[in-house]
C-alpha cells in the first residue's frame, strides 16, 4: 500500500497516514483512522462519535437523546473538537481535575520553631500532648495536625531508623490485596464453585526438639485437598509446593488465599506471577479470614497425625501422607458437599494418586 506524508492542519507535525484510506474514505472514517493512529482512550471515541452523529444531519437534542448524555456535555466537547485541525482530537480526552492551586500549609515559622523545641525536649510525647502544652505554654492554639507535619518535616523521632522501617512496612501492607476484598459471603452461586479460590496454609510440628513444617492447600468450595511436609518454611520450599499444587489441579490455580508468612513471599510471589495466579492476603491476626484452612488442618492432626503417622523424615512421611490424601479426595464424604467426595465435583490431573508422590 502506497504511503504518502500528510500535514495535519495549523500544526507543524506530519504523520504518515495510509494513502487509499486517508485520501479516498470519507471524512469520517479518516477521523476514526486518526483515533486509532493516535492511541486515544474510547472516552475520546465516543465523543467522537457524538460528533459525528450531529454531522451526519442531526441536532444537538437528537445527538444527546440517542446518546443518553445532556446537551450541555455534547456542547462541551463538540467545542473542543476543530475538523480542520485532527490533532485536536486530543482535546476529546479526559483532563485532569487536580485544582491548579492547592492549599500550602499555614505553619509559620515561630510556630515551626516552637514545636521543634517542645518536641526535642519531649521526645516521647505524641502530638497530642504536645498540642496542649503548646497552648499552656504559647497561649495560642494550635492542632495536633500541624505538629505532626513538623514532625514529619524534621524526622523529630526517638527512634528515626525504627519509625522509617515501620512506615516502609505500612507501605508494603498497603498493596497487598486482602481476601476480604473478595467478599467471599457475597458472591453470586455460580462464582461458589470448585477452583474459585485456593486457601494455604502452613501446620508447625514440634517432635523431639525438632520442627517440622507442613505446607496445606484446600479448594474453599471444591474441598480437595493437598499437603506435604519440609524441614523448613523458605518462600523456596512455598514455591515448590505451589508448582506441585499447580500440576495436581492441572493448572487451574486462579487465585490463592493465605496469611502474611514469610513462605508465601518472594520465590512463592514470583512463581504466582508466573502462573498468572492472583495472591489475596488474609488480614494479620484474623485466622477467621482462612477457616477452612484451618478446619482442614485440624482435620489433618485428628485424622491423620494423633493416630500415630507422624514420621520426622519428610520423604517416608510424605508417602504415608500421600495415601491418606487419596482416602480423603476420593472416599471420605464431606457434609459440606452433601456428603460427596471432593473428586465427584472437581476436576484434577488424572494422574493425581501418581504423583502426588513425586
Amino acid at each position: 500500500m502506497k504511503l504518502e506524508t500528510v500535514p495535519l492542519i495549523s500544526t507543524g507535525i506530519y504523520h504518515r497516514f495510509p494513502f487509499y484510506d486517508y485520501q479516498l474514505a470519507n471524512k469520517y472514517d479518516r477521523w476514526r483512522q486518526v483515533v486509532k493512529i493516535l492511541k486515544l482512550s474510547k472516552e475520546a471515541s465516543l465523543r467522537l462519535e457524538w460528533i459525528i452523529y450531529y454531522y451526519d444531519g442531526h441536532n444537538a437534542t437528537a445527538t444527546a437523546r440517542h446518546y443518553g448524555i445532556a446537551r450541555k456535555t455534547f456542547y462541551k466537547w463538540f467545542r473542543e473538537f476543530d475538523q480542520d485541525n485532527l490533532y485536536s482530537l486530543y482535546k476529546l480526552e479526559d483532563r485532569s481535575k487536580a485544582p491548579q492551586r492547592v492549599r500550602q500549609r499555614e505553619i509559620d515559622p515561630i510556630q515551626e520553631q516552637r514545636i521543634i523545641q517542645l518536641r526535642k525536649k519531649h521526645i516521647r510525647w505524641g502530638k497530642e500532648k504536645l498540642a496542649i502544652i503548646y497552648e499552656e505554654e504559647f497561649k495560642e492554639k494550635i492542632s495536633a495536625w500541624k505538629i505532626q507535619k513538623v514532625i514529619e518535616t524534621w524526622k523529630l523521632y526517638y527512634n528515626p531508623a525504627k519509625t522509617q522501617k515501620n512506615r516502609l512496612k505500612r507501605k508494603r501492607a498497603k498493596k497487598k490485596k486482602r481476601i476480604t476484598e473478595l467478599e467471599l459471603d457475597k458472591l453470586y452461586w455460580f462464582q461458589k464453585k470448585a477452583g474459585y479460590i485456593i486457601c494455604l496454609d502452613t501446620v508447625t510440628i514440634y517432635w523431639n526438639n525438632l520442627k517440622r513444617y507442613i505446607f496445606t492447600a484446600v479448594d474453599k468450595y471444591g474441598k480437595v485437598a493437598y499437603a506435604r511436609m519440609y524441614k523448613n518454611k523458605s518462600s523456596k520450599n512455598g514455591e515448590d509446593f505451589l508448582l506441585r499444587l499447580n500440576f495436581l489441579l492441572d493448572g487451574k490455580i486462579p487465585r490463592v488465599g493465605h496469611d502474611n508468612g514469610g513462605e508465601f513471599e518472594k520465590y512463592f510471589k514470583f512463581a504466582c506471577k508466573r502462573l498468572k495466579i492472583e495472591q489475596y492476603y488474609s488480614r494479620v491476626r484474623t485466622p477467621k479470614d482462612n477457616p477452612n484452612n484451618e478446619r482442614f488442618n485440624r482435620t489433618l492432626q485428628e485424622e491423620f497425625i494423633d493416630l500415630g503417622n507422624f514420621h520426622t523424615d519428610p520423604e517416608i512421611f510424605n508417602q504415608i501422607l500421600t495415601e491418606w490424601l487419596i482416602e480423603y479426595n476420593f472416599k471420605r464424604p464431606h457434609e459440606a458437599l452433601g456428603y460427596l467426595t471432593p473428586m465427584k465435583i472437581s476436576k484434577v490431573s488424572p494422574m493425581y494418586s501418581s504423583c502426588t508422590f513425586v
